[in-house]
């Protein structure tokens, strides 16, 4: 009997020591890892309050902690209607706006806010001389200045449209989501929506109610400064915010419809990523309104004939299989060649290699292809990371229409091998692949995001560079870069030569298919040519050809990034 009484006992205990333990875990579940999010529910029970930032969100940064964004502060008018002498205010803060009684009654008909108004100095100091209960004037930091920088890339917000939207984000985070919040929709805003969410404002000003939600007798408005969200997390670039600019003002200056990518050569590092036309982040709805949908497109992961580009894939399968060498002997008919057409109506007639590379002749490179065969191409093609739409930090979608296989289809052979039939590359891979023959044929993915900074300061989570692997051998991707340098001084490529530093390069021209006979131009090389800093890479949609639309936009970008150096 004494031993079912001390079996009773052992088993009661672990019982009382089980429902510790579960009740610890639950405290600290509540109190430390949920504890910020449900004292933000309770302070928001407590008070009514306005944000003094335009959405709580961690930022978007370059390299060197710069905002991309270009998040700015400005003056705005702060109301909270419950405690404001309404017909007074609205009358005073109508002569001094200079804005109708009845669009000022609307917006003063609801919870607190700020109102949409820049202001003047002289309006500033009109409103405080008035020393209105409830209104103040006070700085917001709105996400967005005038000229934010990537925006294909960092994406833009939007407000939760529908139940299975809020119930996805919910299940995702355990961050509060409510009906009508503001949140990534395409970009890196969404990509890491749940670490750049915040839980409240760090910046606010507020009023206290009691249990019943009655303003407390005697609340004045409180400004509350220098909080910490401890929730939101910031997202750290490989862009140079420096590198940006000028790629985004040289294509705007040009009017150019394309993309343009640049990298840091060796680290695989992407230090600018821009693309034509574009939008602005703070006005998503005007452009959906006007047809603007082609906006949101990232041109610079997308897929396009390459052209030409695609010989250097080409010229490094036949150096490396000894199917040509550089003073291998071709034949270029022109338009009369019996294989494929060349640009140059007349032809070049006997032809090396190495100058059928610099002046980009077809039918000299289609019967390369066809010597190396389908398989071989292919092969080269994916060691250069043509079949790899991978971006670390940068989750897109693969596009399933890069299919390299189809190279090998019937009568797909000799268009391939001039970058042209199933061919598709993306600017970004394209850059990458000069990269590899730039660092000695070491092919490394191309970098985005360097990592998911706390708000306190350190890394929440870091993205390695690429330690790389060896696609071609070193002295392959040595002759490429005679080639390429030939390109430019000799060939194709003489409007993107880069004086006193020296540049390298390739052109292309992919033919569209569409009446005016347009065609995406291209033009993808590096410099200086010792020791290369840079790697670049333009694509012109409709564009005339690659050595005319897009090696002058090289050179140009090129010319003003080096003097950062």
């Amino acid at each position: 009997m004494g031993s079912l009484i001390q079996k009773r006992q052992v088993v009661v205990f672990y019982l009382f020591i089980i429902i510790v333990v579960l009740l610890i875990g639950s405290l600290w579940m509540i109190q430390i890892r949920d504890g910020g999010k449900y004292a933000a529910m309770a302070l928001e029970q407590g008070s009514i309050y306005v944000s003094l930032e335009d959405v709580c969100r961690g930022k978007i940064l370059d390299r060197n902690l710069v905002s991309l964004t270009g998040g700015q502060e400005a003056e705005r008018i702060v109301v909270f209607p419950s405690i404001i002498e309404k017909e007074e205010v609205i009358r005073g803060l109508s002569e001094i706006l200079d804005v109708p009684r009845t669009v000022l009654a609307g917006l003063l008909n609801g919870a607190p806010c700020y109102l949409p108004y820049q202001l003047s100095q002289a309006q500033v100091e009109a409103v405080k001389e008035r020393g209105w209960k409830g209104v103040a004037v006070l700085p917001v930091n709105f996400r967005y200045g005038d000229r934010p920088l990537a925006a294909q890339v960092t994406g833009h917000l939007g407000k939760i449209t529908s139940r299975e939207e809020l119930s996805t984000l919910s299940s995702e985070s355990n961050k509060v989501y409510h009906y009508g919040d503001v949140v990534g929709k395409i970009g890196l805003e969404s990509m890491y929506e749940s670490e750049l969410k915040g839980e409240r404002p760090e910046r606010s000003a507020r009023v206290y109610r009691d249990a019943g939600g009655n303003i407390l007798n005697g609340s004045v408005l409180t400004v509350e400064e220098g909080g910490r969200d401890g929730r939101r997390q910031d997202l750290v670039l490989t862009i140079d915010a420096r590198i940006q600019q000028v790629v985004e003002d040289v294509m705007d200056n040009k009017a150019i419809k394309g993309a343009v990518v640049v990298m840091e050569a060796g680290t695989g590092d992407l230090l600018a990523m821009a693309g034509r036309p574009a939008f602005h982040p703070a006005r998503v709805e005007d452009y959906l309104r006007e047809g603007g949908g082609e906006r949101f497109f990232d041109r610079c992961t997308a897929l396009y004939q390459p052209g030409s580009i695609f010989k250097i894939v080409v010229a490094a399968a036949a150096l490396e299989e000894g199917v040509a060498g550089t003073d291998s002997l071709f034949t270029c008919g022109g338009t009369k060649d019996n294989l494929i057409h060349c640009w140059n109506d007349a032809g070049h007639g006997s032809i090396t290699f190495s100058r059928a590379f610099a002046e980009s002749c077809n039918p000299a490179f289609a019967r390369v292809g066809l010597s190396l065969g389908a398989q071989k191409i292919i092969g080269y093609a994916g060691k250069l990371g043509l079949d790899n739409q991978s971006v670390t930090g940068y989750p897109v979608t693969p596009d399933p229409r890069q299919d390299l296989s189809l190279i090998g289809e019937p009568y797909n052979l000799v268009n391939s091998s001039v970058g042209q039939g199933p061919v598709l590359v993306s600017p970004v891979q394209v850059t990458a692949m000069v990269n590899a023959v730039v660092s000695d044929g070491v092919y490394r993915v191309p970098r985005l995001v360097k990592e998911v900074r706390k708000s306190s300061g350190g890394a929440a989570e870091e993205f390695a560079s690429d330690a790389g692997r060896q696609a071609i051998r070193p002295d392959t991707a040595a002759v490429l870069r005679d080639l390429l340098e030939l390109a430019t001084d000799e060939g194709a490529g003489k409007e993107a030569s880069v004086p006193f530093y020296g540049s390298a390069g390739k052109t292309g021209s992919a033919q569209t298919g569409n009446s005016k006979q347009s065609v995406n131009a291209w033009f993808t090389g590096y410099a200086p040519r010792v020791n290369p800093r840079y790697i670049v890479t333009v694509l012109v949609e409709d564009g005339a050809s690659g050595s005319e639309s897009a090696a002058p936009v090289f050179r140009e970008i090129m010319e003003q990034i080096l003097r950062f150096d």
